[in-house]
């Protein structure tokens, strides 16, 4: 069975179901349970992405830039780090992130200066601009999340944020360099 092209043009996934029963035919030791999880895991992380990166589009900022915005609020008040911390927070090259920084700085989201205390060393900070871009992201994103999880208590919410929780300490403990990237993308 293979896709068929949508209205928008795009090919249509097989539904969950039919995905696995896929799988089963050609591989009948796999656990359907195991795959209903994986598989719906990895299409709402898929989703979830599309529609954060449209909300980012419509406020004029890339994905690479809204993750350096919350590098800096994270790291709190003056929401200040230097370029090799952020690389190495963010699993990027020293060159992916002076080229961030770069297009960053002619936006106004951030600026770059030198430390006074320590010449040699260079302080990327966020702007008034910047952190007006971080909390109108921060709205669109809360909105679409409380929509997104509109159907589950309170409890079942509490509940799977723990169980979300276990599963990601299970692949952080088994793959700890899984949270940087294999090459950059910018």
């Amino acid at each position: 069975m293979t896709a068929a092209a949508g209205s928008t043009g795009a090919p249509e996934e097989l539904d969950l179901d039919a995905q696995i029963a896929a799988y089963q035919r050609e591989y009948p030791e796999v656990d359907p349970q195991v795959e209903k999880v994986v598989t719906a895991l990895g299409r709402l992380n898929r989703r979830m992405n599309v529609a954060y990166g449209r909300q980012l589009v419509d406020l004029g900022i890339s994905n690479s830039e809204w993750e350096v915005l919350k590098a800096l609020v994270v790291v709190g008040q003056p929401y200040r780090l230097g370029p090799g911390e952020l690389a190495k927070r963010l699993g990027l090259t020293p060159a992916a992130m002076t080229h961030r920084i770069d297009r960053m700085v002619a936006e106004g989201l951030v600026t770059r200066e030198r430390d006074e205390t320590n010449r040699v060393r260079v302080i990327v900070e966020l702007t008034d601009e910047g952190r007006e871009k971080w909390l109108a992201t921060m709205r669109l994103a809360s909105a679409f999340e409380d929509d997104l999880l509109q159907d589950l208590t309170p409890l079942e919410r509490t509940i799977l944020g723990e169980i979300l929780i276990r599963l990601l300490r299970r692949v952080e403990s088994s793959q700890p360099d899984a949270g940087g990237r294999l090459e950059d993308l910018d």
